[in-house]
């Protein structure tokens, strides 16, 4: 078992677990519970009614609903991820809904990416943005009929943003407060006018600076401190992501 606090607004608690005969007992959360269930099977009860957690969907608990939980007959027990989120995340007039319809299948692309970037250091923006997705995607049922949101000047004014905040970064949400728009919509508008989220956006432009420096001769790990990497490893995978050549071989073969 693993658990620990990621940087990211809006997530209390992220659990990873490996379970064979322990049968949780009836309880209740302060928070929503996204859950991943990666081998086996999770046999519970949620409204009354038996349900099945398994690979093929991504599941949402809401907040202060009761269920129990064990892992199902003959799955041989079961690994999972978990994602704790604020009650607030979504609003809990849904919660009724989601009882009815706590698998959801459609999710599961979006809620891997999501436990992906939680796993990662320096991926805290991208993180959010893909609460926010599943967020949506939970809110209105489908994609597909999210409206098409072009607010260009909104986008701009996130955009500089981020040129102003490259290397210590933003959240979502510190920037809605700063920009006075919700983090999804921010999200959606940018996405729209730019043609990318902001945390690839953020990315790219870090790359951007720490490809100058090591030009001008700064060593790979100072550069990726002073460009807004996490670490060197963190720099590396997006450097070579962009530019097709680690930061080290750049610096010594002057790669274009």
């Amino acid at each position: 078992m693993r658990a620990w606090h990621p940087a990211v607004p809006g997530v209390r608690e992220v659990l990873h677990a490996r379970m064979t005969d322990h049968a949780y007992p009836a309880h209740a959360h302060a928070e929503w519970a996204l859950m991943l269930v990666d081998e086996g099977a999770v046999s519970y009860q949620l409204g009354r009614h038996a349900r099945i957690a398994d690979p093929t969907r991504a599941t949402l608990l809401p907040p202060g609903v009761a269920h129990d939980g064990r892992a199902a007959p003959r799955s041989g027990g079961f690994r999972k991820r978990v994602v704790y989120l604020d009650a607030s995340w979504i609003s809990e007039t849904l919660a009724g809904a989601v009882v009815d319809r706590p698998g959801r299948p459609d999710l599961l692309r979006e809620t891997r990416r999501l436990h992906r970037a939680l796993e990662l250091p320096g991926a805290e923006l991208a993180a959010e943005e893909m609460l926010v997705a599943v967020a949506d995607r939970f809110t209105v049922g489908s994609g597909a009929d999210q409206r098409v949101v072009r607010d260009g000047a909104l986008a701009r004014r996130l955009r500089d943003l981020l040129e102003s905040r490259l290397v210590e970064g933003v959240t979502l949400a510190e920037a809605g407060r700063l920009l006075g728009a919700h983090p999804s919509h921010l999200s959606r508008t940018f996405t729209t006018a730019f043609g990318l989220p902001p945390h690839r956006y953020l990315t790219t432009r870090r790359v951007d600076l720490a490809r100058k420096l090591l030009l001008d001769g700064t060593p790979p790990a100072a550069a990726a401190s002073m460009a807004g990497f996490h670490d060197q490893p963190h720099l590396t995978r997006h450097f070579r992501k962009v530019l097709g050549a680690t930061p080290a071989r750049f610096a010594r073969e002057g790669c274009p």
